[in-house]
C-alpha cells in the first residue's frame, strides 16, 4: 500500500498517471506544484499539511451550501440502498428524477415545462443546441443553424460547447463546429467606461441584432447567453442588457438560450439571474454546478413549453441522452441541496450578504493596481491593472496575474485569477466574519501582488 502522507508519492504517482483538466503538463510536471486537498467543511478545505484555506470560488462556482453537509450524504446514502442506478432509457423513470423535474419547472422561470437531464454543464449547453436545431427542423425552417454566443463566454468544453465558447485557444484545439459565431460581450470596462449603463445596455444588445441581421435571421437558431459570464473574469452586464436581447430574439423569431450554470440557484441573491436581471424567460435554460452544490454530477436543460410541444408532437425519437440521464442519486441530492437553499439561504445572500461583500469589495477600488469592481449576488471581481490613474493594462496579464492566487493560498483564502481579473463566488454559506477576513487578506495580496509587479516590470 503506498503511503499517500508523504507527498512524493501522491505527486510522483499523479504525475505518472493524471491528467488534469485545463492544464499545462508539462509546466505541472517541471514545477511540481500539486496541492492535494484532503478534507472539507463549511467555507472551508485543508490540504495535507493540514493547512487549511477559505473557499472563496466554492470550488468551482459551485458548492452553494458548503462542504460536509451531512443531509446530502444522508440523502445519498439513502437512495443508494433504496434504487442506487435506473435507467431513463426505453420508458424507464424513477422518483427521484420524477420529482426533481416537478421542483425545477415550479422554481424556474414561467414558461420553462420540461426538463431534460445529464450530468455536467458542457452536456446542458451541448444539449441545448441539439434542441434549438431539432426545434427549428421540425418547425420546417431547417435552415435556421447558426447560433451566436458571445466573446469570453464558456459554455463547456465537448466539442459542441467549446465551439459555442467565446474562447479561441479552445477552438484551436478542435472544439469548433460550422454555424456558430461570436459577438462582443456586454462588458462595460472594456468597451463603454463613458458611457451611461443604460445607454451602453443598448449599444451591446445591438451588436446581437447586428449579427443576426448579417447572418440572416431566417438561418439564426439561438442566441446563447451567460447572464453573468464566470471563466470569463466575472462580467456583469448593464441591468437593461437582457431585457433589450430578449426584445431582439422575439422580434427576429430567435431561441434566447440562458446558460445558467454559475448563476442558477442563488448565486445573485435569486433563484435565478434570468429573474433577477428583470423576469427574463429564457427559452432554454442550462443549468448544473448549484443544482447538487457540486455533490454529485448533475445537469438539465429547462425546455419552454412551445419547444417541448414540438418536439412531443412532431419529433418522433429523439436521439440524443445518457446513460446517466436522470440518475436517482444525483437527483435525491440535488431536492435535498434545494430544499436547504429555500430555507433561507438565498434569502440571506439577497438581503445581507451581498449587500455586505458589495461594500467590502467597493473599499478595494482605491487600491492602485484595482481598476474597476463590480459584483452581483456573491459573485464579484476586480480587474488588476498597472495603474488605477490611466487604467494601464498589465503586460503577460495571464501569466503574471497567476502569481495573485499564489499570494491568495499563502494567506489561507482560495480565489480565481482570470487574465486580469480576479473573480470570487464563495459558498452562498459564507458569514460576515469570513467575508472580512477573505478581504483582509485580498487587500495584504494586493500590497504584495503590487511589489511583485515592481519586480517583474
Amino acid at each position: 500500500m503506498i503511503d499517500l502522507a508523504e507527498p512524493k508519492n501522491w505527486q510522483d504517482i499523479d504525475t505518472a498517471h493524471y491528467l488534469h483538466p485545463f492544464t499545462d503538463y508539462k509546466a505541472l510536471h517541471d514545477q511540481q506544484s500539486l496541492r492535494l486537498i484532503e478534507k472539507g467543511s463549511g467555507c472551508y478545505l485543508w490540504d495535507h499539511q493540514g493547512r487549511r484555506y477559505l473557499d472563496a470560488f466554492a470550488g468551482l462556482a459551485c458548492v452553494a451550501i458548503g462542504y460536509g453537509r451531512e443531509e446530502l450524504s444522508r440523502a445519498a446514502a439513502d437512495q443508494i440502498l433504496e434504487l442506487s442506478y435506473a435507467s431513463s432509457f426505453f420508458n424507464g423513470t424513477n422518483i427521484p428524477a420524477v420529482k426533481l423535474a416537478q421542483k425545477l419547472v415550479e422554481i424556474t422561470p414561467d414558461g420553462l415545462s420540461h426538463v431534460f437531464f445529464a450530468t455536467s454543464g458542457s452536456e446542458a449547453n451541448d444539449t441545448a443546441l441539439r434542441i434549438a436545431r431539432r426545434y427549428w427542423q421540425l418547425e420546417g425552417q431547417p435552415q435556421r443553424q447558426n447560433v451566436i454566443c458571445c466573446d469570453h463566454a464558456y459554455h463547456g468544453s465537448t466539442v459542441a460547447s467549446g465551439a459555442l465558447s467565446g474562447m479561441p485557444y479552445m477552438h484551436e484545439q478542435a472544439a469548433s463546429i460550422p454555424g456558430v459565431s461570436h459577438i462582443k460581450a456586454p462588458y462595460k470596462f472594456e468597451y463603454g467606461q463613458e458611457m451611461e449603463e443604460e445607454e451602453f445596455g443598448q449599444l451591446a444588445a445591438s451588436w446581437l441584432e447586428d449579427e443576426i441581421l448579417r447572418l440572416g435571421a431566417d438561418t439564426v437558431a439561438a442566441f446563447f447567453i451567460e447572464p453573468i459570464q464566470g471563466a470569463g473574469g466575472g462580467k456583469i452586464p448593464p441591468k437593461n442588457y437582457l431585457q433589450e436581447v430578449r426584445k431582439i430574439c422575439d422580434r427576429h423569431d430567435v431561441l434566447l438560450v440562458a446558460d445558467e450554470v454559475i448563476t442558477g440557484f442563488g448565486r445573485t441573491g435569486h433563484w435565478f439571474a434570468s429573474d433577477k436581471f428583470g423576469s427574463i424567460s429564457p427559452d432554454l435554460m442550462c443549468l448544473a454546478k448549484g443544482i447538487t452544490s457540486g455533490y454529485m454530477p448533475l445537469s438539465a436543460v429547462m425546455i419552454q413549453e412551445k419547444i417541448a410541444n414540438t418536439l412531443i408532437d412532431k419529433g418522433g425519437e429523439f436521439h440524443h441522452g445518457f446513460t446517466y440521464s436522470g440518475h436517482p442519486v444525483a437527483c435525491a441530492v440535488a431536492l435535498e441541496n434545494i430544499r436547504i437553499l429555500s430555507d433561507g439561504v438565498i434569502d440571506n445572500v439577497r438581503t445581507d450578504l451581498a449587500p455586505y461583500f458589495a461594500r467590502k469589495l467597493q473599499a478595494i477600488k482605491e487600491h492602485n493596481r484595482v481598476g474597476e469592481v463590480r459584483s452581483c449576488g456573491l459573485i464579484g471581481a476586480f480587474e488588476l491593472v498597472e495603474n488605477r490613474k490611466d487604467l494601464s493594462p498589465i503586460a503577460n496579464a495571464n501569466q503574471v496575474c497567476e502569481h495573485f492566487r499564489t499570494l491568495g493560498f499563502e494567506r489561507g483564502i482560495i480565489v480565481r485569477p482570470i487574465g486580469s481579473t480576479v473573480v470570487i463566488a464563495p459558498p452562498l454559506i459564507i458569514n460576515i466574519e469570513q467575508i472580512d477576513f477573505l478581504f483582509e487578506q485580498i487587500e495584504q495580496c494586493l500590497e504584495q501582488f503590487s511589489a511583485y509587479l515592481e519586480l517583474v516590470a
